[in-house]
């Protein structure tokens, strides 16, 4: 876990504008919730097949991809809500082990 968020944002950024440009494909509330659910049902499908639980075969490295694909578009929703995913874990996760307000 070497890179950063934000190098990690501009990489998703840099891709998505492609994507975009490509397919003219507007991105809006729709576009961006519409991504992260498609992705999050990519993810859940190559873990039952990667578990033995779903049809098909799925090895990790696709899994893996899988999640980068969410994490992706979860950093891009991020960016166009202008939240900093990383201060927002921070401040939600931090107060569970008594650091912070």
């Amino acid at each position: 876990m070497a890179e950063n968020l934000r190098d990690l944002t501009e990489l998703a950024r840099a891709v998505s504008d492609i994507y975009a440009k490509r397919f003219e494909i507007d991105r809006d509330a729709a576009w961006y919730l519409g991504k992260m659910t498609e992705e999050l049902g990519e993810v859940t499908s190559a873990y039952l097949k990667h578990s033995g639980r779903g049809r098909g075969v799925c090895g990790h490295d696709d899994l893996a991809d899988e999640v980068g694909d969410l994490l992706g578009f979860l950093l891009l929703f991020a960016e166009w809500q202008g939240i900093d995913p990383g201060d927002a874990l921070r401040r939600k996760w931090e107060k569970h082990l008594g650091v912070g307000a």
